[in-house]
């Protein structure tokens, strides 16, 4: 079974739209409150610590887990929220369940058993800057073939056409575990998570493997010879983003300090701005879905690089169209959807130099620039683009993993470590080798194999 996840607009009424808001507004109180109470218990312990209470004497901590706070909620609800009754239980668990996991990333975090990007603290949630949304994973709620039914919120009208979930569920063949409603880009959306079989046919070629070069200037070159333009969304759409922006900050929004509210103009603006900010956004979406869907439909197997993006969009020049491609973005739905197809995604090593090892004769370049568009090996003589060099190195990469050969580990160091040694172990080569990096010599057969 696969977890999916269908996505529907939504047209509440006046009322529905209130009842929404309310529900994302109970789970954000839960969310503060339980924050508060967490915060209160840590900040009392470490004031005991500073005064040498150590043991016994501390204060007990406060569980932070789902089912402790959703208990301590029970019990205190009347007190804090007497309006508890208006609103669905689940709203008050979406936010203790929001609490919970964020919390626990951060003690995964500190502990280091999370990957990625550090996680901080969580803070409070400001009505002004949280995305208002609502978890409902008990009671009745179901999608109809114009409708999504929620439970203390009604039949809620969809603004597309929900018979193909609602046909799953009756015949038997999907089952709807939660439903998601959240406030974004000035309309409610509804995510139906729903678990089901997915069957898709084949690849057409289950034997083909093909490199995918990713870059800024093309966003993708296959080892076919193919060439996929990037469209640059952004910056097309940057000139009148601008426009909106300049538009919006001459208006008179939100104060903290003061408590201000901002004005109906000012809100119709950040309206605008959201809107043309969700258009290009759902156009770089729906390429990358067109063309993952391409490759894992067409090719058994498909070799992609594993791409430092936390690093590439620090770069000043390059960050806005780095994250302009959604290098990452790329990755997640091809990984997925080649499981679908029966197919499977090759990641080759990060350090895999695709870009300085020669396609044609397997000799490495010890530097080799960005603004280097063609490559030019001094072994054997050949030039072809660098893109189109480095999918066929991925290609190759990949056939040696199906070949059951394993991964190619004597190739040149990547562009982000020094090459001095390498330039040294090129001057010591014997005569009948190519020239590597720091792990030695490689002999000219199987260089040229590569």
């Amino acid at each position: 079974m696969t977890l999916l996840a269908y996505r529907f607009a939504l047209d509440p009424t006046p009322a529905q739209e209130r009842a929404l808001r309310s529900h994302a507004g109970a789970a954000r109180a839960a969310f503060n409150w339980g924050l508060a109470r967490i915060k209160a218990n840590l900040g009392q312990r470490e004031a005991e610590k500073s005064y040498g209470i150590t043991g016994e004497g501390l204060t007990p901590p406060v569980s932070w887990s789902l089912y402790s706070l959703r208990k301590e909620w029970n019990a205190a609800k009347g007190e804090v929220a007497p309006w508890w009754g208006e609103c669905s239980k689940e709203a008050f668990n979406t936010g203790l369940d929001q609490l919970a996991r964020a919390l626990k990333n951060w003690g995964d975090s500190r502990k280091g058993k999370r990957r990625g990007k550090p996680a901080g603290f969580p803070g409070f949630k400001a009505k002004r800057k949280a995305r208002p949304s609502v978890r409902f994973t008990t009671g009745a709620f179901r999608c109809e073939d114009r409708h999504a039914v929620l439970p203390r919120i009604g039949r809620v009208k969809l603004h597309e056409d929900g018979r193909r979930l609602s046909r799953l569920v009756a015949a038997g063949t999907a089952r709807v575990l939660s439903v998601t409603a959240r406030f974004e880009r000035g309309r409610w959306h509804a995510s139906f998570a729903v678990e089901t079989e997915v069957s898709r046919p084949a690849p057409r070629l289950p034997g083909a493997v093909v490199g995918v070069d990713l870059g800024i200037k093309t966003l993708a070159v296959l080892s076919t010879g193919e060439g996929i333009p990037n469209p640059r969304h952004m910056s097309g759409a940057l000139r009148k983003l601008r426009r909106l922006a300049r538009a919006m900050s001459r208006k008179q929004g939100p104060d903290r300090r003061t408590r201000r509210e901002p004005s109906n103009r000012w809100r119709r603006a950040s309206k605008a701005l959201g809107r043309a900010q969700g258009r290009v956004a759902d156009q770089r979406k729906d390429g990358l879905h067109k063309l993952t869907t391409r490759l894992a439909a067409e090719f058994g197997t498909v070799v992609a690089e594993d791409l430092h993006v936390a690093g590439m969009v620090k770069s000043r020049r390059l960050a806005r169209h780095v994250a302009d491609a959604s290098f990452g973005e790329f990755r997640r739905q091809l990984e997925y959807k080649a499981a679908w197809h029966g197919g499977r995604v090759i990641v080759a090593d990060r350090w895999f130099a695709s870009s300085k090892t020669c396609s044609g004769c397997g000799a490495v370049k010890a530097k080799l620039l960005l603004s280097e568009r063609s490559y030019l090996c001094a072994s054997c003589g050949i030039v072809l683009d660098r893109d189109l060099n480095a999918a066929l190195n991925l290609a190759e990469y990949g056939n040696r993993l199906v070949a059951g050969s394993g991964p190619e580990t004597l190739n040149g160091r990547g562009a982000d470590r020094k090459t001095g040694l390498a330039r040294q172990v090129a001057v010591k080569r014997q005569p009948g080798t190519a020239r590597a990096g720091k792990t030695g010599t490689v002999p000219a057969q199987a260089g040229a194999a590569a």
